[in-house]
């Protein structure tokens, strides 16, 4: 599965976004089925302000029809309705490291 890390150099929140953008739009036309994106939950264990923008951001992605969908990193397992539906689509989610992890500080999106 492919990864866009919106974490490397420590990148504000905006820097982070524009990331996020750019990477959306060209991993979405390379045809790719899905992609797991590495946004952190910040250092003080409340939720990083690069988690909630990213969040944000893919909501709005998801409601223009950018992506089809995503799924929060806690929700991606065999235990959860949500990731075994994601796991149904792109199979490659099951061998991921973070399958089963509940991990909040990453999301997977699905494609078109």
């Amino acid at each position: 599965m492919r990864t866009i890390n919106l974490e490397n150099g420590m990148p504000s929140s905006l820097e982070a976004m524009t990331t996020l953008n750019n990477r959306i739009y060209a991993e979405r036309a390379t045809g790719a089925r899905c992609v797991k994106i590495i946004h952190g939950y910040g250092s003080t264990g409340h939720g990083g302000t690069i988690r909630k923008a990213c969040r944000q951001k893919l909501l709005e992605y998801r409601r223009r029809r950018v992506i089809r969908d995503l799924c929060a990193g806690e929700k991606l397992g065999p235990f959860c309705e949500e990731g075994r539906r994601f796991a149904e689509v792109c199979p490659e989610i099951r061998s991921d490291i973070d399958w089963g992890r509940e991990n909040p500080g990453i999301t997977i999106v699905l494609f078109k």
